[in-house]
């Protein structure tokens, strides 16, 4: 079951892929919905709290994606380590994995991370050298939150994570989006 989140729970929303600001140039996704299991929705509103007491919040840039876009992301990324192999299913489409970034609590401004969201290049990994040191510093602390709430990074992602188990949950498709497909 996938249980979802909104700006209600302290969190900034910025569904991307429900947009064309995304690499695809185009939404793939019919509404802005943010969707994640149960555990991965705990752990989220623990690092939440952690980044308020820092203040700082968490601003989401996807979170359960149906298999359906995973398909399309598949397709429009040629680097294929920045994009799971949809016959896989990948992490997304499990409800178990989130793509975010820290955001000053008081103006909203996001926290500079060296790249943007969805940059393909390889100064987008945690512990990158091409990136200012104070954006390494801020991709820290956003790991640190991260992993201290129990979740485990993608490396070549500073934005991504996921739950350690993962895997053991299916892979689900845009049907299984509460209130209709996605």
């Amino acid at each position: 079951m996938l249980l979802p989140l909104s700006e209600a729970d302290g969190l900034i929303l910025d569904l991307r892929y429900a947009t064309a600001d995304n690499l695809t140039g185009a939404p793939i996704y019919r509404r802005p919905v943010a969707l994640l299991l149960p555990e991965a929705r705990r752990r989220l509103l623990a690092a939440r709290d952690q980044a308020a007491a820092l203040g700082l919040r968490l601003k989401l840039f996807d979170a359960f994606r149906p298999i359906e876009a995973q398909w399309a992301l598949w397709h429009a990324v040629t680097d294929k380590r920045f994009v799971s192999d949809p016959r896989d299913g990948g992490l997304h489409p499990r409800g178990a994995a989130v793509d975010l970034t820290l955001c000053d609590a008081a103006t909203g401004a996001e926290l500079p991370m060296g790249t943007g969201f969805d940059a393909i290049d390889a100064a987008s990994a945690h512990g990158s050298g091409n990136v200012p040191v104070a954006d390494q510093r801020n991709r820290a602390l956003l790991l640190g939150l991260m992993v201290g709430a129990g979740f485990d990074p993608y490396l070549l992602e500073w934005w991504h994570y996921h739950l350690p188990d993962a895997r053991r949950h299916p892979a689900l498709c845009a049907s299984a989006v509460p209130g209709g497909p996605m």
